[in-house]
């Protein structure tokens, strides 16, 4: 299947502020701790074959272990993660399928437990990112690796 259109060079003001955003997200030390586990759950959830390949290929640059990056799929029954990894899947996993109630009261103490205020914030936030290149993504159909060398995720050795 082909790019149904180029995003990015149709809306370029657009897609370079979004780019920004995400660019200061990446600087947060949450994105840096749990950015990769993050992003892949969230592009799982949203059926993204763009995002899952690219943060794969992140994750593998970035010195995660392959068994936890297959793991992420199944992360509640996998002892791979952490409770503070499995609080912020969690978290992933309601802001990205949102309840048609929304965000219960047990969900924010679950993730509370874990994170102060402002790791909270910045998590979600990071939820909030991914989701949207998600959506642009599942909606124009970019081609999974195809910007692998413009994004140094050739690296990875994963083809």
């Amino acid at each position: 299947m082909s790019q149904r259109l180029n995003y990015y060079k149709l809306a370029p003001d657009l897609a370079k502020q979004y780019t920004a955003f995400q660019m200061t997200l990446n600087k947060n030390p949450i994105a840096r701790e749990l950015g990769v586990l993050v992003t892949l759950r969230a592009s799982q959830i949203n059926g993204c074959a763009f995002c899952v390949d690219m943060h794969v290929k992140e994750g593998k640059l970035h010195g995660e272990r392959e068994l936890r990056l297959h793991h992420v799929a199944i992360w509640r029954e996998s002892t791979l993660f952490s409770p503070r990894e499995r609080a912020a899947l969690a978290w992933t996993e309601v802001l990205t399928k949102l309840p048609a109630h929304g965000v219960s009261d047990a969900d924010f103490t679950a993730a509370r437990e874990h994170f102060s205020e402002e790791e909270l914030s910045a998590l979600s936030f990071l939820v909030v990112a991914i989701n949207g290149w998600n959506r642009l993504s599942v909606a124009f159909l970019p081609v999974p690796g195809s910007l692998d060398a413009e994004y140094g995720l050739d690296k990875a050795g994963l083809v």
